[in-house]
């Protein structure tokens, strides 16, 4: 059985491309992947503390923190000076659902996928 994406779906398309691909590229970084892996396990987190953490200096840990939040990916809150980062559940969640899976997964029977 062949699976038909509605019509408004597919004038959407490239813009949900475009969306991921953002993300694809913010994540394709081994540096961007650490910071995500220690702000899910820590939560909310200070950047002064995130320097210690990554091993590097708060001008590059800043560089890679901004691709992630143009991305989506994190979340920025300002106490004071300083910022405190987490991660966007809702955008990770996005990129292990069931809406990309259906995009790129063929369906057919043994498939679990939309």
């Amino acid at each position: 059985m062949k699976k038909s994406i509605p019509v408004n779906e597919l004038t959407a398309m490239p813009l949900s491309f475009e969306k991921y691909e953002q993300k694809f590229k913010a994540l394709a970084d081994e540096k961007r992947l650490q910071i995500l892996y220690e702000l899910c396990q820590r939560g909310n987190t200070c950047v002064c503390d995130l320097t210690e953490v990554v091993e590097m200096p708060q001008s590059k840990l800043s560089y890679h923190l901004k691709i992630l939040l143009d991305a989506g990916l994190i979340t920025k809150e300002t106490r004071g000076t300083w910022s405190y980062y987490e991660l966007n559940p809702s955008e990770i969640n996005n990129l292990l659902s069931e809406q990309l899976c259906c995009i790129f997964r063929p369906a057919d029977a043994n498939s679990n996928c939309c």
